[in-house]
């Protein structure tokens, strides 16, 4: 599990941070990619689900799992096991996430339109419930295992790294593989089997090492007291979890639509893409650590840089995505390598605002404060998915119309997919700008190696 350097530090394996990404960014996330660019398609188009109604489900569903986040959080936090605290939900919950993502899916013939609302709505909800039931625990393990800024950030990277392997083939090949198929649920059976290996793996070769007793008596909401009562200017991270998003999110939710409907071009889904999937590979991948390296290991004013450029990118996009193919996929693709990113740069954030309380009120909160951001980001999602269905729906947006939309649903496309994403751009580095963490990381250091001396004794 762990090993000795030079110095004698206890170190984690190489092995077991590569298993966190592929836990994190394998089957897991094959899953959530597949439902994040086709869940709006796969209802209107597929289910027979009307623009609005899916609108409708889509709020519910994700404001819950909003709701839901703080809720899980806490419970892991306050649970108590030989195996740890948040471990033993990395062995249950992926065998639960595979029958739901299954059934979700599975879109049985023969009921009414009431019963396909019902169905769905059902199914979504528990999908939602799912992935925080996974998510929450692996996102606050990560400082549970190392408090190690080198570790860390490994494993955030290759995550993250994993995360865009993952998009990048959902996105990309998802309509090749219901068309050999004859639907999504056969494969998304095989994303869910490879999510229980991974976590399998994950939960047999990791350990909790820093984590401070928590007051099993004190309630959830005492906790989000403390977090957000104590200490206000961390709304300031919320509101940036929100945004990056929504900024992602909608990148690639809107992308099918942009370019069946707004281009007339559905023989170019999957070239479109491919090249914003490999875009945000390339991002995880060589961008982020060119630029982390660039700025010293600085997430903060990474992510200002790369969310300007971005932005950048989208306006000229707005104003001139649909006037040459080349300009669209060479300025997509860069927007993508720029803004990509910040799914794996916000999760800096995470663990700097873990360390943060940890320092100030000397809680370990992993779980809590993982569930904090896990709400601003679903909060973000519910904008998104329930966002672009009830805003085509307001448009008068006709499914299967190519060449038959009003003009207003085209223009609400290209703002879509275009123009809100640079607002979100714009917005995220005013807050960053505020980042609330910056000047305690001196005194966060310290405190980290106060932690490993006394874990090296």
């Amino acid at each position: 599990m762990g090993n000795e350097n030079n110095g004698g530090e206890k170190r984690l394996s190489r092995g077991v941070m590569i298993v966190h990404g592929l836990s994190n960014g394998g089957g897991f996330m094959l899953i959530q990619a597949t439902v994040a660019s086709y869940i709006s398609v796969y209802m209107t188009d597929t289910v027979g689900i009307a623009a609005g109604t899916a609108s409708i489900i889509m709020l519910i569903a994700t404001l819950w799992d909003a709701v839901n986040d703080p809720i899980m959080g806490g419970i892991c936090d306050r649970t108590k096991t030989k195996w740890g605290r948040y471990r033993p939900y990395i062995l249950v919950v992926p065998f639960i996430l595979t029958v739901v993502s299954f059934l979700l899916f599975l879109n049985p013939q023969g009921l009414s339109d009431g019963a396909k609302v019902g169905y769905f709505t059902v199914f979504y909800i528990l999908y939602g419930m799912c992935v925080t039931g996974l998510t929450m625990p692996q996102l606050s393990l990560i400082p549970a295992m190392t408090k190690d800024d080198g570790e860390r950030g490994f494993m955030v990277q290759f995550d993250i790294i994993m995360i865009a392997v993952a998009f990048t083939i959902a996105s990309t090949f998802t309509t090749n593989l219901v068309n050999f198929f004859g639907s999504y649920a056969p494969f998304i059976l095989i994303y869910g089997v490879l999510a229980i290996i991974a976590n399998f793996i994950l939960f047999k070769t990791s350990e909790e090492k820093y984590v401070v007793e928590t007051e099993e008596k004190r309630p959830i909401t005492k906790d989000l007291a403390i977090i957000i009562g104590h200490h206000p200017k961390l709304i300031t991270l919320l509101i940036v979890w929100c945004l990056a998003s929504i900024g992602y999110g909608i990148m690639f939710s809107s992308s099918v639509y942009y370019v069946m409907y707004y281009l007339m071009r559905p023989d170019l889904i999957s070239i479109y893409m491919l090249i914003i999937s490999i875009g945000a590979l390339i991002s995880m991948m060589v961008f982020m650590p060119f630029f982390l390296k660039i700025f010293k290991g600085n997430a903060v004013t990474t992510m200002i840089v790369t969310q300007a450029l971005c932005g950048v990118c989208y306006v000229i996009l707005f104003f001139g995505g649909n006037k040459s193919l080349p300009l669209l996929y060479i300025v997509s693709f860069l927007a993508t390598c720029f803004g990509a990113m910040e799914q794996g740069l916000i999760n800096f954030f995470v663990n700097d605002t873990i360390d943060y309380i940890q320092l100030k009120e000397g809680l370990s909160m992993n779980g809590i404060i993982s569930a904090i951001k896990g709400f601003a980001y679903k909060m973000g999602s519910t904008a998104t998915s329930s966002g672009i269905l009830a805003i085509l729906a307001a448009t008068g947006y006709v499914a299967g119309a190519v060449g038959g939309q009003n003009a207003a649903t085209m223009a609400a496309m290209n703002w879509l997919r275009f123009g809100i994403p640079a607002i979100c751009c714009a917005l995220i580095i005013i807050f960053l700008l505020m980042y609330p963490i910056k000047p305690y990381w001196g005194e966060i250091a310290k405190m980290k190696e106060g932690m490993k001396a006394k874990d090296e004794q």
